[in-house]
């Protein structure tokens, strides 16, 4: 992924208003993140549990989405699978991501979510930067073709969100 500044991120958010994209809190440490590595920038609000956000490079732009993270109390298994990157983790090591889709549909309340990696750093679990508490599964493709998993199931979520 190519580094991207501050306003590109902010700019970049296609789920939220332009007055939550400027509010929302961007990671301070840009310049120090492993861009090399990573597919899409994920992080998680330092001041609410509950918030996320993701941007990722599609068709050569940024698109950026926010998250909102279920309690995971309620029914969420000890052990879950990330539904991007596959990556096994234990109790809480996993979250349902909720994002409201873009434009009219998400005013209107509709939104769409899957199991995403709590820490939304997919991209360093799949490069073997980052081990889960359960490690990783046996994989018999290549890191590449894991890459272009995490990538596929990652636009595929963008597009219902994007509706």
């Amino acid at each position: 992924m190519s580094p991207l500044s501050e306003s590109e991120i902010r700019a970049s958010f296609v789920n939220c208003s332009k007055g939550e994209a400027k509010r929302l809190n961007v990671p301070r440490s840009l310049a120090e993140q492993p861009w090399e590595d990573l597919d899409f920038l994920g992080w998680r609000d330092p001041q609410s549990r509950v918030r996320g956000y993701v941007v990722a490079q599609v068709d050569g732009s940024p698109y950026g989405i926010v998250l909102r993270a279920t309690d995971g109390s309620a029914g969420v298994p000890r052990k879950n699978l990330c539904a991007l990157c596959l990556t096994p983790h234990g109790a809480g090591g996993v979250v349902l991501m909720v994002a409201p889709r873009s434009g009219k549909a998400g005013q209107n309340g509709d939104s769409v979510g899957t199991y995403i990696c709590a820490d939304l750093q997919c991209s360093l679990y799949v490069r073997g930067k980052r081990i889960s508490d359960q490690g990783r599964l046996p994989e018999s493709l290549p890191l590449e073709q894991q890459v272009e998993r995490l990538t596929t199931n990652l636009e595929a979520f963008l597009r219902r969100v994007r509706g």
